[in-house]
């Protein structure tokens, strides 16, 4: 589970501050896939996002076990639920010696991911108004890099 910034035409306040845009909260197969996605608007925290996508993981995939998540998915509520929903749930940190850009094993395929989502121009910034659109949209740009794979198989 990660989550991914991006700008819109929206804001939301938060403590007297605007935030623009909205956050990308995305789970994925080890192949990159896209298994769940939960869009947000950006003043929301990390951990409240992904608390959805663990419940719906649940639902829809009974036998996966162990997760991986960023850092900022490190908080107590969240690790409470997902051991309620009986995930192992392994935090990928940056390591404190690093200096400059390092590759973090297990981001790179969300990352990646993520820019296969931005390669369609509607998912470059957040034009639609409705969250459901938005994410109706990179549904189908997933679905349309799952069909080109097996087109060209």
């Amino acid at each position: 589970m990660f989550s991914q910034h991006f700008r819109g035409e929206f804001t939301q306040q938060l403590h007297g501050k605007k935030i623009v845009g909205r956050k990308r909260h995305v789970a994925v197969d080890t192949d990159g896939r896209l298994l769940m996605v939960n869009l947000t608007p950006a003043d929301v925290s990390d951990s409240v996002g992904a608390q959805t996508i663990l419940a719906a993981i649940r639902k829809r995939w009974p036998w996966l076990k162990h997760l991986f998540a960023d850092a900022g998915y490190d908080r107590t509520k969240l690790m409470d639920k997902a051991a309620l929903l009986d995930f192992v749930v392994e935090i990928v940190r940056r390591s404190d010696t690093a200096k400059g850009f390092e590759v973090i094993p297990r981001r790179w395929v969300v990352e990646r991911t993520f820019g296969w989502m931005i390669r369609w121009r509607r998912l470059v910034r957040d034009y639609e108004k409705r969250l459901d659109v938005s994410e109706a949209m990179i549904h189908v740009a997933m679905g349309a890099l799952l069909l080109r794979r097996v087109a060209h198989r």
